[in-house]
């Protein structure tokens, strides 16, 4: 008797717990919400996912997808509403079309013309040669060294 009257305890204060809750379809449905939640970009924040943003429109965009979600759509169903509604700028990771092509080339395009540009330069400085010396400037250089030439005259001249 002492073990039934405990069962009914501990069911008597799990049931608002789990009314509470929202049980686990609820929860189901918060899960897929903070999936599609974390593939959309806040209109109002810049690179930031609504599930990450504070602002009050990705608080809004939030409950539309949850809205979304519980009338039965999938993931992807509702990305493309969403999308719909405000644009391909909505994506965290736009598709590849006509219109986004450089946003995608631009990084390769940058590396490759950085990678060119430290090819030329690199080729440039090594293969930069000195010009030889004019009559009048090693005549000059000649008459330096004699000044400088210390007493025991190891130092050479310049042919």
């Amino acid at each position: 008797m002492r073990a039934s009257r405990s069962f009914v305890f501990l069911i008597v204060l799990c049931v608002p717990l789990l009314i509470a809750s929202g049980g686990p379809a609820d929860t189901q449905i918060g899960d897929r919400a903070k999936e599609v939640g974390r593939a959309l970009r806040c209109v109002v924040c810049q690179n930031q996912s609504i599930e990450d943003s504070d602002a009050p429109l990705a608080e809004d965009m939030r409950r539309l997808v949850k809205a979304q979600i519980k009338s039965g759509k999938t993931n992807a169903e509702v990305i493309a509403f969403m999308q719909e509604q405000y644009g391909d700028y909505v994506l965290l990771k736009p598709p590849v079309q006509a219109n986004t092509v450089v946003l995608w080339a631009a990084p390769v395009m940058l590396l490759f013309g950085a990678l060119l540009w430290a090819l030329v330069y690199s080729k440039r400085a090594i293969s930069t040669e000195v010009a030889p010396l004019c009559s009048r400037e090693a005549e000059a250089l000649r008459a330096l060294q004699r000044e400088q030439k210390g007493p025991t005259g190891q130092k050479g001249e310049v042919p």
